[in-house]
């Protein structure tokens, strides 16, 4: 009889604290938003950044698996709502020099917008720093992002399924992805997990999870 293959055991990022982050182009803390404890970035270009920063969990390693977190982004006080958007989401297979990644995230204010092709760019995936969505929307129209339905401010579930070169977006459960990537820019390989906040955005993160394959 062949031996029981044991289940991928999950490790759990409960974020109620800036212990464990390394952050970059973002100023953070710990706070509780709607009802959560969750850590709090707002991006920091005075500091250096070209609009988007991430919080690298240290602690953290990854190449295939499921990514999964509780994320509500919204534009920050004072931005431009024309173009801010609440950019959120997470990067994954972050390299050691910090500004090469993969990443999903969500732009909240257009899930509900009453303009079909703002709903249409609700969700999006890049890969730092050779392909922005500008240069990914320029080149591919449509294939790197997608409609969603999204509250702006509101807490929204997002996991990400990652095999090889492949990866997969779901929002709140669903059962089916919102986008798929089947060419995943950096190639296969592995790195680190982190939180990631574009433009104007005011982002808090909670309950993160992390499932090797």
């Amino acid at each position: 009889m062949a031996a029981a293959v044991a289940a991928p055991i999950a490790k759990e990022f409960p974020l109620t604290s800036m212990e464990g982050l390394e952050l970059f182009n973002v100023k953070g803390e710990a706070g509780s938003y709607r009802g959560k404890r969750a850590v709090r970035l707002l991006d920091s270009p005075a500091a250096g950044g070209s609009g988007e920063g991430i919080a690298i969990l240290t602690r953290s390693e990854f190449e295939d698996g499921i990514i999964e977190a509780d994320v509500a982004g919204t534009p920050r006080a004072g931005s431009d709502t024309s173009v801010a958007r609440g950019f959120i989401g997470l990067a994954f297979r972050v390299q050691k020099d910090h500004s090469r990644f993969e990443c999903f995230y969500i732009r909240p204010t257009n899930g509900r917008a009453n303009d079909q092709l703002r709903r249409n760019h609700s969700t999006q995936y890049i890969s730092s720093p050779a392909f922005p969505w500008q240069k990914l929307r320029q080149e591919s129209p449509g294939v790197y992002e997608s409609y969603c339905d999204l509250e702006d401010g509101a807490w929204t579930n997002v996991k990400i399924r990652v095999s090889g070169v492949e990866a997969q977006l779901f929002v709140n459960g669903a059962a089916q992805p919102c986008l798929i990537v089947k060419d995943l820019k950096l190639g296969k390989t592995k790195g680190q997990v982190a939180l990631w906040v574009g433009a104007d955005t005011d982002g808090w993160f909670s309950n993160l999870k992390v499932t090797p394959a």
